[in-house]
C-alpha cells in the first residue's frame, strides 16, 4: 500500500498568498492554480484583472509541474530543436495540457513532490517569479 503526501487547503493558500504578494509588488494581476501531486486542481485564484485565457494556462502549468516533477521553464529549454535531450513536440501531449511556458513549479516537501503551482498573466519571467514566491512562502511556513 502507498502512503501519499498531499497539500491541504491551508498549504495551498500559503502558495497562493505568496504568489499574490509578489504579483501585487510587480503590479501584474495573476491567475494562480495549485494542484495535488497528480496534477488535479485543489485551489485557484484569479486576481482582479487576471487574464481570461490565463485561467486555463495557469492550471495547465500547475498540472505539468506536478505530474512531470519539473518546472515548465525546463521543458521550454528542452523543446528547442537541436537540444541534446530534445523534447520538441511534448507540448502537444495530453491534448495540449503539457505546458512549456515558464510559470509552473513543482511543490516539494521532504524531498517528495506533493503538488504544483502554476501562474499566468504576465511574461514567463514574471509568472515564474510569482510561482517561486508562492514556493518560498510555503517553505517558510512548512519547513
Amino acid at each position: 500500500m502507498l502512503t501519499i503526501n498531499r497539500l491541504s487547503q491551508t498549504e495551498a493558500k500559503l502558495l497562493i498568498d505568496g504568489a499574490v504578494a509578489r504579483a501585487n509588488e510587480i503590479g501584474v494581476p495573476m491567475c494562480i492554480a495549485v494542484t495535488d501531486e497528480s496534477g488535479a486542481l485543489i485551489a485557484f485564484e484569479r486576481m482582479d484583472g487576471g487574464k481570461i485565457h490565463s485561467i486555463t494556462i495557469s492550471q495547465d502549468k500547475a498540472f505539468t509541474a506536478a505530474s512531470a516533477r519539473k518546472g515548465t521553464h525546463e521543458y521550454n529549454k528542452a523543446c528547442i530543436p537541436g537540444h541534446e535531450n530534445n523534447l520538441f513536440g511534448i507540448h502537444t501531449a495530453l491534448g495540449g495540457r503539457m505546458c512549456i511556458v515558464g510559470g509552473g513549479l513543482p511543490v516539494s516537501f521532504n524531498g517528495e513532490v506533493v503538488g504544483g503551482i502554476g501562474v499566468s498573466s504576465g511574461s514567463p519571467e514574471q509568472d515564474l517569479g510569482c510561482a517561486q514566491a508562492g514556493i518560498d512562502n510555503f517553505n517558510r511556513a512548512c519547513l
